[in-house]
């Protein structure tokens, strides 16, 4: 599926952006680079957060969290 830009709402925004387009004035959007120390302390929190929090649970709390995951997945999209 193309990736293709969403359209201004605005109508003068949108009337700028068609007009640009038909020129070939459009310039593509760059993303921001992330800062790869916040990368780095993001990933470290989440590499031990899920094994930490397993360590913590009785087996019968880990057992209900299971029992309300499975019950989410498999309800009804449709009640």
């Amino acid at each position: 599926m193309e990736n293709t830009p969403k359209r201004p709402r605005d109508i003068n925004a949108l009337a700028a952006s068609i007009v640009a387009e038909a020129v070939g004035d459009m310039q593509p959007e760059e993303k921001p680079l992330k800062n790869q120390a916040a990368v780095e302390l993001g990933r470290l929190g989440g590499k031990k957060g899920g094994k930490a929090r397993a360590e913590k649970l009785t087996p019968e709390q880990r057992s209900e969290i299971a029992k309300i995951a499975a019950e989410a997945r498999w309800k009804k999209s449709v009640d």
